[in-house]
């Protein structure tokens, strides 16, 4: 016997993993919104009256489909959108629309 405590196990590498297909649906659907995520992956749980259930459904008996939309997660999850530091909005100058005389 040895009191060797088990190694941990690595840590996994692939993006997708412990993400659901739920969660990478929902994910895009915030970032791109409906209309965007029909234009990128062109199929009709997306362009016609897309609910989050419907699209599951489908991709669930689609692999091509969910290949494409774990294709896009991944991109997305690689190149986040920048946050925009909150900026106080600085009003433009307003011109007079008296005019000097």
């Amino acid at each position: 016997m040895t009191d060797q405590a088990p190694s941990p196990k690595p840590k996994s590498t692939d993006p997708l993993h412990g993400v659901t297909l739920k969660d990478m649906v929902e994910h895009l659907a915030e970032r791109y919104g409906w209309d965007g995520l029909g234009d990128r992956i062109t199929i009709r749980c997306f362009t016609h009256d897309p609910t989050v259930n419907s699209s599951l459904k489908f991709l669930r008996k689609t692999p091509w489909a969910r290949a494409k939309v774990e294709s896009l997660y991944r991109h997305s999850v690689a190149h986040p959108r920048k946050q925009q530091a909150a900026q106080p909005s600085v009003p433009s100058p307003v011109q007079s629309p008296i005019a000097d005389a």
